[in-house]
């Protein structure tokens, strides 16, 4: 999955997205789960064609939406960012952060925590030395 930041939350903003998540990922999927938001249907159509299903569960979806919840954590105490550019740059270092730091695993796979903890020492001690690098 892809990440695109947008002023708006219209069909021309989703194209967009559905068009760098294939080029990032390219993966061209099967089923893709959203919101109802009705800019999906005609830009889904219009990139994928009818090749791919698209679902608008909400109860599916929620995985989705939990992955949010970090940066929502984040930028509420901070009331917002100022302007789409500053957004587009902590939204771009906190994923980017929180995948080195966090464990690989599957959904559903069970991780011991001692080995969590051991996988995040070791990532955070990688990430300081290529902050002092920088």
């Amino acid at each position: 999955m892809d990440v695109f930041l947008s002023p708006t939350r219209d069909q021309v903003a989703a194209k967009a997205f559905f068009r760098s998540a294939i080029e990032v990922t390219r993966i061209i999927p099967e089923t893709i789960t959203s919101d109802k938001h009705s800019g999906y249907p005609p830009a889904l159509e219009e990139v994928f064609g009818e090749d791919v299903e698209h679902r608008t569960s909400k109860y599916k979806n929620n995985h989705l939406e939990q992955d949010h919840r970090g940066v929502k954590g984040r930028t509420r105490p901070m009331r917002g960012f100022k302007s789409p550019v500053s957004a587009a740059r902590f939204c771009r270092v906190h994923d980017e952060v929180r995948n080195c730091l966090r464990p690989a695993t599957r959904r559903k796979q069970h991780v011991p925590a001692a080995r969590r903890l051991a996988i995040h020492v070791q990532r955070v001690a990688a990430l300081r030395d290529m902050l002092a690098i920088a």
